[in-house]
């Protein structure tokens, strides 16, 4: 009897190199989504970002944020113009050749602003303590101090205000020198109900003032050409 064999060819790595990618006179964000369900408001950041002249963006996304969108919602977002990478890209099934583009060097060789929304407890633990266990945390451990990056925390209330998170916040804003914005509820801000229906501090800064903070930085201007949203009401506000 003959038996026919039914494996797939292994998947073919994508590649990315900074200098082939980048384009002169455009601004080039890089959106991390962390295990928060705040990183359901990805593709509404991303579409957004879109609207604004000379803007390109890439999307690096921890394995838990991904339980909260999908790859085909930035796909949809974006026009299918923004790709999302992840752990597989960095650390694929063929093998590594010398010589071959790092991933996370690349990224950061291509980012001129970082955007960390959300960042969950255990992402932030992980910056603070220096950990490069995954994509999203050996990008940020390579970065230059001099590219500016911003993280915007996500997560419950006593998550928020246990005495540890005080602790890694400092490290990252003092030592690391990120600007930390939010959460909601943080700093004399007024909380809001949680998606796990608690109400108080830890909400995600709203996808909205997040765009702000690059709109202001690099003096972006809105694309007349832009069409109006269409994404479905499931990730909407």
């Amino acid at each position: 009897m003959t038996t026919t064999s039914t494996s797939r060819p292994s998947p073919q790595p994508r590649s990315f190199t900074a200098a082939d990618v980048r384009v002169p006179g455009h601004t080039h964000v890089l959106l991390i989504t962390t295990g928060s369900v705040a990183s359901i408001k990805a593709p509404l950041t991303v579409k957004e970002l879109m609207s604004y002249k000379n803007t390109l963006i890439q999307v690096v996304a921890s394995k838990a944020s991904l339980a909260f969108y999908t790859k085909e919602d930035i796909a949809e977002a974006s026009g299918g113009k923004v790709t999302v990478w992840t752990d597989e890209d960095e650390w694929g099934p063929t093998n590594f050749v010398i010589g071959s583009p790092i991933l996370h060097i690349e990224l950061r060789r291509w980012a001129d602003i970082v955007l960390v929304a959300p960042c969950s407890a255990n992402t932030m633990a992980k910056i603070a303590g220096g950990l490069c266990d995954n994509l999203v945390t050996s990008l940020l451990r390579a970065l230059s101090p001099s590219t500016p990056t911003y993280l915007f925390p996500a997560m419950n209330t006593l998550m928020y205000t246990h005495p540890l998170t005080a602790k890694h916040l400092a490290v990252i804003r003092e030592e690391i020198g990120y600007t930390v914005i939010g959460p909601q509820g943080a700093e004399g801000t007024k909380g809001k109900a949680l998606a796990c229906g608690d109400v108080g501090i830890g909400a995600m800064t709203e996808w909205k003032d997040i765009v702000g903070v690059v709109v202001e930085k690099f003096g972006l201007i809105k694309d007349a050409c832009t069409p109006p949203s269409s994404i479905r009401a499931s990730i909407s506000d």
